[in-house]
């Protein structure tokens, strides 16, 4: 493992930081530039840690953008003068300053990589230059402790999941290379980041400087030691919530280990977060959690939020033992065929099975405080395995569904626009066996409707009450009304609550 003293540190200058962004962009150094320069194919390869088909694509060139390509975006070392020619503004001197690469003779060695990281949020579509630490194919060896991670894809899971809402004061907690508080930025007056790491906050700022960003403030310290005492309207974190064996000769990797035992990390988060949401304010986060003799992992996560605040907690897979340790083995680069491996996985399975552990769930928190105290909360714990989309606003939609029920259903409802109905005949039926309704986003739910469920549906475009509707449908089936309606009563809240029914827009 590197020792954390064999690197050198990135440091902020705001400067050189604005020259070297001049020189990024006079450069093109943005995502569809160097797909196009290298090729779909080979860009799609680089994902998947290999680098030299884009090797191939560059073949010789050494005009600005190849060279920086290979600099930054794969992390291997270039001529000086190629890289003098590419950076007229910053110069190599201003890179080596900031703590981006040094030089070996005739070339400069990258110590980080500046890669363009796209986003979309409610504001639109955009693009910012995001450093960090030299990823494995760069190094060529598994990671050091103190490893810096790039926007990967827990950073883009949880951006997707942010409400996108305007806020005064936001909190990213364990911010690493500052993705998400760059994000969070957008749509807030002032962004605290914090971070036990002073190397990733090192890398945070200087990303903040050389995209621009001025509202971000970075303090160091553990959890929520930084920000005793204060509150905010948001708070966001991608924590080190990987489950690691707290024994000798098992790494410790700083960006995905929390330093505690089994799911402590994400416990000791939900405990005490409640104290630094304002009144209205959100908290949202990845986690795992495990399922241990035989508690499930989400009744585990109820008993550690406040009971009064709303919870609503998506499970969105649950890895055996095995798998989860061989996941998280392979990501510090030690594979099967290594000789360190099996000691590896030894630990792993000892640790899980010291708390008898059977399945570790991974997925997607969301804590609010309330505006004002209420009876109500919402507590929804639940598993979610189709694929989502746009979570961000089917979470917002969610909360307002919840708060919209307090004063009961609707007056008028009608349809949401993505929601669909199939029905499945057996051959030669004139009547359905099964209908479904089927929600296009978000959460992509399904849900089996009978008969009056899906007519009291159909009947939903906004011209008739909910009322005026079962009326009609007690009629048609020659059924009391009180009776029909507490059947479809519960039925219509749960359709309101996932956004298959909405308020009709005259309300």
């Amino acid at each position: 493992m590197t020792a954390v003293s064999d690197r050198p540190q990135p440091r902020t200058d705001i400067r050189l930081a604005q020259r070297l962004a001049a020189d990024l962009d006079a450069a093109d150094l943005r995502s569809e530039p160097l797909r196009r320069l290298w090729g779909e194919e080979a860009d799609d390869a680089l994902a998947r840690g290999m680098r030299e088909p884009i090797l191939r694509a560059l073949a010789d060139r050494d005009d600005p953008l190849p060279t920086l390509g290979r600099l930054f975006v794969l992390g291997m070392p270039q001529p000086l003068a190629a890289v003098e020619r590419a950076f007229p503004r910053v110069g190599v001197d201003g890179i080596r300053a900031l703590g981006l690469a040094h030089l070996d003779g005739a070339r400069v060695v990258p110590d980080a990589i500046v890669r363009p990281q796209s986003f979309v949020d409610g504001d639109g579509v955009g693009e910012w230059w995001i450093a960090s630490d030299l990823d494995e194919v760069a190094l060529g060896t598994s990671l050091p402790a103190d490893h810096v991670l790039g926007v990967g894809g827990a950073s883009r899971t949880l951006a997707e999941l942010v409400i996108p809402a305007s806020v005064g004061r936001a909190l990213d907690l364990g911010t690493g290379c500052g993705i998400q508080a760059l994000l969070v930025s957008r749509h807030a007056g002032a962004v605290i980041a914090t971070d036990i790491s002073e190397r990733a906050l090192a890398f945070a700022e200087l990303n903040a400087q050389l995209n621009g960003v001025s509202n971000i403030t970075f303090r160091r310290g553990s959890m929520f030691e930084p920000v005793a005492g204060e509150s905010f309207d948001l708070i966001v974190s991608n924590p080190p919530f990987v489950i690691t064996p707290r024994v000798q000769g098992v790494p410790e990797y700083e960006y995905r280990d929390g330093g505690l035992v089994g799911d402590a990390l994400v416990e000791l988060f939900l405990r005490g977060v409640g104290a630094h949401l304002a009144p209205g304010g959100v908290a949202q986060l990845l986690g795992n959690w495990e399922t241990r003799a035989g508690t499930p992992g989400l009744d585990r996560v109820d008993g550690w939020i406040d009971a009064d605040l709303d919870a609503w907690v998506v499970e969105r897979e649950a890895l055996t033992p095995l798998t989860y340790a061989e996941l998280w083995i392979r990501d510090g680069g030690t594979l099967p065929r290594d000789a360190g491996f099996t000691p590896l996985l030894t630990a792993w399975l000892d640790d899980f099975a010291g708390r008898d552990v059977s399945e570790i769930g991974f997925g997607y928190i969301l804590v609010r405080r309330p505006v004002v105290p209420t009876s109500r909360h919402l507590r929804r714990f639940e598993r979610v395995a189709q694929p989502v989309s746009g979570l961000g606003r089917a979470f917002a939609a969610g909360l307002a569904a919840h708060d919209l029920l307090d004063a009961g259903i609707p007056h008028t409802l009608t349809v949401a626009p993505d929601v669909t109905e199939a029905r499945h005949h057996l051959p030669g039926s004139e009547h359905p066996s099964v209908i479904e309704l089927r929600q296009g986003g978000g959460f992509a739910r399904t849900v089996t409707a009978d008969s009056a469920l899906a007519a009291l549906v159909g009947a939903s475009d906004g011209e008739l009450s909910v009322t005026q509707i079962v009326e009609a449908l007690a009629e048609l089936f020659e059924v009391p009304m009180a009776d029909l309606w507490a059947d479809l009563e519960p039925r219509v809240r749960e359709l309101v609550r996932d956004g298959l029914l909405v308020p009709y827009a005259a309300e």
